[in-house]
């Protein structure tokens, strides 16, 4: 969805009517134009990149990392000199961003927890004329705070049902993952730095016995929450969902 905008234009030989398209302007005595062909456009846009693909939107609430394409969209630039600024800051914050990017396009991920807002600035100058445009209301992305729980049980039987040991559905905003198994005499069995994937309960491709093993997790959540989880699991292969 492409974010309405209210563009203005400083001009030295002539005046132009005012259209309002949603942009606003602090740029001094600029004067304001309606769009022609050869006036430069831009209609910026953001994409939250997912797992299904890209979503277009204007504000976004989720789990870290969040990775995001902002584009500016540009049009009918010509002979103009394009210059763009991209800010990101947080709440009160305008004036000392955090990022700031020049680029007409950029993608950022963001992995801490809280509410960003991205804004741009973009200028197009040919001789003494300047258009400047700036965003009226800034996209925002929001990272929820973390959040990481671990079972204690799991059955790799091959029913399709809690075959793999994993992390618990739900976990939120951890931005680093590091996990280990170990046998009860210390032997390191499996490890897996991808927080969606898990151990299958077995080792060099052999299923391990039923029993109990160790499970030593180290994570660290968007919000700098650090996990150090070391607990007991129990594998069982025999079991009936019935009972």
């Amino acid at each position: 969805m492409k974010t309405d905008f209210l563009f203005s234009f400083k001009y030295l030989r002539f005046a132009y009517i005012l259209i309002a398209i949603g942009w606003s302007t602090t740029y001094g005595s600029t004067l304001c134009i309606a769009a022609t062909d050869d006036i430069p456009t831009v209609s910026p846009q953001m994409f939250v990149i997912t797992e299904n693909g890209e979503e277009d939107c204007t504000e976004y609430t989720g789990s870290a990392p969040i990775k995001v394409r902002f584009q500016s969209n540009a049009e009918q630039v010509g002979m103009y000199s394009a210059v763009y600024e991209w800010i990101v800051y947080e709440a009160g914050k305008e004036n000392a961003p955090y990022i700031v990017r020049h680029d007409p396009d950029m993608e950022l991920t963001f992995n801490k927890s809280g509410t960003s807002y991205i804004s741009l600035t973009a200028s197009f100058v040919l001789g003494k004329d300047t258009i400047l445009y700036s965003t009226e209301t800034p996209f925002t992305i929001t990272a929820s705070e973390s959040a990481l729980n671990v079972p204690n049980t799991f059955t790799p039987n091959g029913d399709g049902f809690n075959d793999i040991f994993k992390v618990k559905d739900g976990y939120r905003s951890i931005v680093q993952f590091h996990g280990y198994i170990f046998n009860r005499w210390g032997k390191k069995l499996f490890e897996w730095t991808d927080i969606s994937k898990g151990w299958d309960g077995k080792y060099q491709g052999s299923e391990v016995a039923d029993g109990v093993y160790f499970c030593l997790i180290e994570a660290k959540g968007a919000d700098g929450r650090k996990y150090h989880i070391k607990k007991a699991i129990n594998l069982i292969r025999k079991y009936d969902e019935n009972q």
